[in-house]
């Protein structure tokens, strides 16, 4: 079967040129290796394909010199590098490299912003561009599935999510198994790596209650009651959650009303199925208490995906007043601003007067099942 074509593929190609480097974030298992392959496959010249993860990649790039280099690089026209935040110094070899070599290129993917940026941000400087990989979006799961397959798919990406591997899955047990085993794994691993951590309870309870308030505003002075720790440190915990993408937060959108609310926040997953395995929640929509939260993260979800995937340079709010006039999703570029409103059922409200008088350029839509697809 022909792997999916990423929507960022063509992207990342025309970003590959001598003397720079393009970084590949995501978290894991979303693809990351077998984007680097096409790429790859795809590529006209020598190249060399090496693993962080491997002890003698680790040791290929120990020595720090420019003769070392010179030598392991000899007539290679194009250097990948996958899992590159297990490799120490990642960023500064990577800059000897790019400025030392003639005429190479670089790719190097890592399963978290954090390491990779703290490691190779800085000394890549103007010679870098850096991709955001996603789960699947809706889009590319369309090059292997019908529009009617689509629709019957859509309870099944609800409670399921996007990942590759998981679409691909036949059997919901397989699914569930396999989703459970990526938050147990790697996901909880890849953050307690992070910094140091050394409670993986805390951690874990803390996305379980982001978790439960999906789509709701939080508050980190409730969240560190809950929890028996500081607000700091919740804040602190969720920085790094996002940092390895698993969740996401949207600001409040406010100004121009003295009365809209500025400071809340509401947390996000990157991925509904991940969220489900997180609360150990897989049954079907007709018995869930829970099914607009699931809707919405879907569908903001979709909109981020494409925002990545396409370079759209969009920015993401809710909005709210005190008197508690809302809108779920608030979009702005540098030359619109779309106020999305996510419905599952078939309710069509009205946009809120206190937002259509504020803004009255805005555009307003209701997203429900009957429309969506044109929204993702």
């Amino acid at each position: 079967m022909e792997p999916v074509k990423r929507v960022l593929q063509n992207r990342i190609t025309d970003r590959i040129a001598p003397n720079k480097a393009v970084l590949i974030f995501g978290a894991r298992r979303v693809g990351k290796t077998i984007l680097m392959r096409q790429l790859i496959n795809d590529f006209d010249g020598k190249t060399l394909l090496l693993n962080g993860e491997d002890y003698d990649t680790l040791s290929l790039l120990e020595e720090r010199s420019i003769a070392n280099y010179r030598h392991l690089l000899d007539g290679v026209d194009l250097l990948a590098i996958d899992e590159a935040q297990n490799i120490p110094e990642i960023g500064s070899k990577l800059k000897l490299i790019v400025d030392e070599i003639e005429g190479i290129r670089i790719i190097a993917s890592g399963s978290s912003s954090f390491d990779l940026l703290n490691k190779a941000g800085e000394p890549l400087v103007g010679r870098s561009t850096q991709f955001h990989l996603t789960p699947f979006s809706q889009r590319e799961i369309s090059q292997r599935e019908t529009a009617l397959e689509t629709k019957q798919n859509l309870e099944s990406r609800l409670i399921y999510g996007s990942y590759p591997e998981v679409v691909i899955m036949e059997s919901f047990e397989r699914k569930t198994d396999y989703l459970r085993d990526i938050v147990n794994a790697y996901l909880l691993k890849d953050i307690l790596a992070i910094d140091g951590l050394k409670n993986s309870g805390k951690m874990r309870e803390l996305l379980r209650l982001i978790a439960l308030q999906l789509g709701n505003e939080v508050s980190y002075d409730e969240l560190g009651r809950q929890l028996g720790m500081s607000k700091n440190t919740v804040e602190k915990y969720l920085d790094l959650l996002s940092k390895v993408f698993v969740v996401y937060r949207l600001g409040a959108y406010a100004r121009n009303l003295r009365k809209e609310v500025t400071k809340a926040g509401k947390w996000y997953f990157y991925d509904n199925g991940i969220r489900n395995a997180i609360i150990g929640n897989f049954n079907p929509l007709s018995i869930r208490q829970d099914v607009g939260s699931l809707w919405e993260n879907y569908i903001i979800g979709e909109r981020i995906k494409a925002n990545y995937n396409e370079g759209l340079g969009k920015e993401f709010y809710f909005w709210r007043t005190y008197d508690y006039q809302e809108i779920d999703l608030i979009e702005e570029s540098s030359d619109s601003l779309t106020a999305l409103e996510f419905k599952w059922g078939n309710k069509m409200p009205n946009v809120p007067a206190a937002f259509k008088e504020a803004y009255p350029n805005a555009t307003f839509d209701v997203v429900n099942k009957s429309n969506y697809l044109k929204y993702i």
